[in-house]
């Protein structure tokens, strides 16, 4: 009942809340969902599938760039949404054969080097990325005539937009395929014991986080109207990575409220106490360390961690009280 009604009132307040806001407070609710779907896609490839990625901003960069280049050569963003896509199922494919032959740290620095190589390539092929200019005046989309050009009709596309991810998703994990990548997970050498394919679930769980990075990436370009390389570079795939680990890397909500605390929160903190301004991100950073010390598996372990404790509680009690019973049924034979 308590999960309903906080479920509720966090819906009212994505819905109904953002029309009060100005236009700083609804371009960081939409940021929010962006990196939501973001992160759902990390979410897949670390939480459920096990495996290590630290190149997941070069997918978001690689859609970004690949609509605004789509734009610029007067390709409507209907087909650059897709093209991007496509092409970040296809790098994710490859970028998966490392996890084929290496694990934990090793691929972790496999996938970073990757996110290295895509920002150099942002960074230095002008002729393609613009380099450190970058391409500005990338428009937001229409649908059947109607412009988003104003904040509040693209909030609410983009909240369209990550429902639907959501809801794929969703789906996805609660089929056949969801088992298979935490069988994958839970033990790779048991999973291929009972018949499946780990190493197509290995490649398919790189790829399609690909995909959403790429979807996230897409809606970030006309979010900002502006992109350069610096967004995409690899301290933005560690933040990502943080927002899995805070929320709760395995736990389908956790992405929501990892990139709540990290997008959110640090500006909350700047705006709210303009003195500490120049130190909300050693403050945001110092929280998540002690809270990985006390909570290593994100906040969406609470409710489970309380309920465990509960649980223990009331074993000791039912413990005790089968103890006090065959004391007093010994006393009474006596």
């Amino acid at each position: 009942m308590k999960k309903h009604l906080l479920a509720l009132i966090a819906l009212a307040v994505i819905l109904f809340l953002p029309p009060f806001l100005k236009n700083y407070g609804i371009y960081m609710f939409t940021t929010w969902l962006i990196y939501v779907i973001a992160t759902m896609g990390l979410n897949l490839t670390v939480g459920f599938a096990g495996q290590k990625s630290l190149g997941h901003a070069a997918f978001f960069g690689i859609g970004a760039y690949t609509v605004a280049i789509a734009m610029k050569a007067g390709i409507s963003w209907w087909v650059g949404l897709p093209a991007a896509m496509a092409l970040c199922f296809v790098i994710g494919l490859i970028l998966g054969f490392p996890a084929l032959r290496v694990q934990t740290i090793y691929l972790a620095f496999a996938t970073l080097g990757f996110n290295t190589a895509v920002w150099l390539v942002m960074r230095n092929e002008e002729w393609l990325t613009g380099g450190t200019f970058g391409f500005n005046g990338i428009p937001r989309p229409e649908i059947f005539g109607y412009s988003l050009k104003e904040s509040l009709p693209y909030y609410y596309f983009v909240l369209v937009v990550t429902a639907v991810a959501i809801g794929l998703l969703w789906c996805l994990l609660r089929s056949p395929w969801g088992k298979a990548f935490q069988a994958l997970r839970d033990n790779p050498i048991r999973a291929e014991s009972l018949g499946i394919d780990t190493r197509s679930y290995t490649l398919l769980s790189f790829a399609i986080g690909a995909v959403f990075a790429g979807i996230a990436g897409v809606l970030f370009a006309s979010l900002v109207d502006f992109i350069e390389p610096a967004p995409f570079a690899v301290g933005a795939s560690i933040m990502m990575y943080l927002m899995v680990v805070v929320g709760g890397a395995g736990y389908f909500w956790g992405p929501l409220l990892g990139a709540l605390v990290g997008m959110v929160v640090p500006e909350w903190i700047r705006d709210v106490f303009p003195t500490l301004a120049n130190w909300y991100l050693p403050i945001f950073g110092t929280v998540v360390i002690l809270m990985m010390v006390w909570l290593p598996d994100g906040l969406m372990s609470i409710p489970d961690r309380i309920k465990a404790k509960r649980l223990a509680r009331e074993a000791s009690t039912a413990r005790q009280l089968a103890g006090k019973a065959a004391g007093a049924a010994l006393e009474a034979k006596s």
